[in-house]
């Protein structure tokens, strides 16, 4: 049997790269957009010119009902249970906390997290029940250790994704299923590059090695932990943020 990848928010940003990398590494991939099927059809018809095999569901991840239909849908469509789950949907909102809507700060929560616990609960009910084990990567954020201004429905959320990793890890390690996360620095993607046209000069002046990451340097590492090689990894946030967010204030020069 071949291996079977699912991956949220997969027809864009960091998602759609890493849609591409687990197809590279010889995975069948399901991935989740949000109504968005011309973007998912390109990624899809990219992938079988290059021989892969892809294909897109329209999901919102935190529908518990929708969730569960998405990986029945994806579970027949491999032929099998997943093996691993890389949990990226996310959105982010701009908003001081005084100013921030009870509406926004639910959408992003809902999302962000409840996307990651109903996803995690529903992929992993599918794991124990297939008896093979398996790997499952949460996508955090500099958030997850950091106060960001203007961020704090983001940042709760994130930091949330970093705490549930571990609970989940714990709880799902008996049965051989392996629970990770992958914290990205500033990545410049289509959004980043939109938001903010100095993006990577800004960062990149401030991170330690003075480039902005892309979504390449993430998806070498969400690889490597859905791998054998890290058979022995679970539980952990792995920074990949060219060591920005190990750097603390530090007002001399040296």
């Amino acid at each position: 049997m071949g291996r079977h990848a699912i991956i949220t928010g997969g027809s864009s940003g960091i998602g759609r790269h890493l849609v591409n990398a687990f197809l590279e590494a010889g995975y069948d991939v399901a991935f989740t957009h949000f109504d968005d099927e011309a973007a998912a059809e390109v990624v899809t018809a990219q992938a079988a010119a290059a021989g892969g095999r892809a294909r897109g569901f329209s999901s919102d991840v935190g529908d518990g009902v929708a969730v569960s239909r998405l990986m029945d849908e994806a579970s027949h469509w491999f032929g099998d249970a997943p093996d691993v789950l890389v949990n990226n949907a996310g959105i982010q909102t701009w908003s001081p906390l005084l100013d921030l809507s009870e509406e926004r700060w639910d959408a992003v929560i809902r999302t962000n997290l409840k996307g990651c616990f109903l996803n995690t609960r529903e992929v992993g009910r599918r794991m124990v029940a297939a008896g093979k084990g398996g790997a499952i990567i949460n996508i955090g954020s500099g958030c997850n250790k950091h106060a960001f201004p203007g961020l704090v429905d983001y940042t709760a959320s994130k930091g949330g994704v970093e705490q549930f990793t571990k609970v989940a890890a714990v709880e799902l390690g008996p049965h051989g299923i392996r629970v990770n996360c992958v914290a990205p620095g500033a990545i410049e993607t289509e959004r980043t590059r939109t938001e903010a046209p100095d993006y990577a000069e800004t960062w990149g002046r401030v991170t330690p090695l003075r480039r902005v990451g892309t979504p390449a340097d993430i998806a070498g590492p969400v690889l490597f932990l859905a791998s054998p090689q890290a058979a022995f990894v679970t539980g952990q946030t792995l920074w990949v943020d060219g060591g920005v967010f190990s750097q603390a204030f530090w007002p001399y020069q040296f």
